[in-house]
């Protein structure tokens, strides 16, 4: 009987993390203690004004401190300039569970994050983005609700932008701050019954991503749907793309594909 319990609540938390690795967005659970997650993200973006592919490569390390505490450390490197990948600064980020309701086919989870950014390419939009473009700093709460075979997601933060080194802020400090805010909904559709952690799950994904400049009420809005493999619980590829829908404030590449790969170390400690 004891090894049937461990067996179930095994395969059930496996299936909790099956579904709040979303894509585009930070869920409020955490990776496992004492894990280690290597990533690969590799965004293609089209540029608005030279209607060229600019490649952005983000290798990252993530750290699950404690069942609490999940850290992650990112490098940006890109092609912007159209001759090879060139290093253009990383970014930092920490997300710690404040809340937690568990139960048997559901649970309920709140945290707060933060992360700081660091740069050095030249500035060219007034939109806000840390994940390759600006400088500066954000901080925020999330709550995921799982359900069964579907999760819900809601984020919302404040984000504030510095200069990029030399390369100064160009819209007005009235338009460094601004609001971001996520929804997201992802459901399981393989396998249907779990019998072994070598079965390959796979979600599909929604998401919209969203942002409004507090300076001057300028917003964006991105959809978002993506599909998710999950290979011997372990190793995990992402597929997603998001395309503008709300364009007010601009930005000089909106549309574009993720192509992640995901490898995680368990008990690494």
């Amino acid at each position: 009987m004891r090894k049937i319990f461990v067996a179930f609540f095994l395969f059930s938390a496996q299936f909790a993390r099956a579904q709040e690795l979303f894509v585009f967005t930070e869920p409020a659970s955490n990776m496992a203690a004492k894990s280690i997650g290597l990533r690969l993200n590799n965004y293609f973006m089209k540029d608005l004004h030279s209607n060229r592919i600019n490649y952005h490569l983000l290798p990252e390390v993530m750290w699950g401190v404690s069942k609490n505490i999940m850290i992650h450390a990112e490098v940006f490197l890109s092609n912007e300039d159209q001759r090879s990948l060139i290093a253009e600064g990383g970014s930092l980020y920490l997300k710690y569970r404040l809340f937690s309701i568990d139960d048997v086919h559901s649970h309920f989870r709140v945290a707060a994050f933060g992360k700081y950014s660091l740069n050095s390419s030249y500035i060219h939009q007034p939109a806000i983005d840390f994940y390759g473009h600006s400088s500066g700093y954000e901080t925020g709460v999330v709550a995921t609700q799982l359900i069964n075979k579907v999760a819900l997601s809601a984020s919302s933060s404040i984000l504030h932008a510095t200069d990029n080194g030399r390369e100064k802020f160009l819209f007005g400090n009235r338009n460094r701050n601004a609001i971001n805010y996520t929804f997201s909904i992802g459901k399981l559709m393989l396998p249907k019954e779990y019998t072994s952690y070598e079965q390959t799950n796979v979600n599909l994904m929604l998401e919209l991503l969203g942002q409004t400049t507090l300076g001057n009420g300028y917003s964006y809005m991105d959809i978002a749907p993506s599909v998710q493999f999950i290979f011997k619980s372990r190793i995990r590829l992402d597929a997603g793309y998001r395309h503008p829908f709300i364009v007010k404030l601009h930005r000089t590449a909106p549309a574009g594909a993720l192509l992640r790969l995901e490898y995680n170390i368990f008990n690494a400690y």
